[in-house]
């Protein structure tokens, strides 16, 4: 089982970027799929999650309205689109998923690489 989250990069403040997350051994359509980031010296903090339908998210208060999440399952793959971003939104990025829905990271049992988003002021 392998989640890889990539589309990482450097933007500048008010730019965008895309973040895909591809499973393998895992039908990510069986789960309900997060999305959480980690600052330097910071914990790991909730971001945004997609229900295993694709029917219902939730986005955490400093991303919302500015972040969407979305899922393809005929590509196995969860998106996060990043609009707007603002230099806090600097840390690496992570794509997992639960079969629960809920925002708690403990309860997401499967988690994929980071990706590194890096956003200049």
């Amino acid at each position: 089982v392998q989640l890889q989250a990539s589309g990482g990069g450097l933007v500048q403040a008010g730019g965008s970027l895309r973040l895909s997350c591809a499973a393998s051994g895992l039908t990510l359509s069986r789960y309900n799929m997060g999305w959480f980031r980690q600052a330097p010296g910071k914990e790991r903090e909730f971001v945004a999650r997609i229900s295993n339908s694709g029917v219902t998210t939730y986005y955490a208060d400093s991303v919302k309205g500015r972040f969407t999440v979305s899922r393809d399952s005929g590509k196995n793959t969860v998106y996060l689109q990043m609009n707007s971003l603002k230099p806090e939104d600097t840390a690496v990025y992570y794509c997992s998923a639960s079969g629960l829905w809920t925002s708690l990271p403990s309860l997401f049992g499967y988690w994929g690489s980071g990706t590194l988003v890096t956003v200049s002021s």
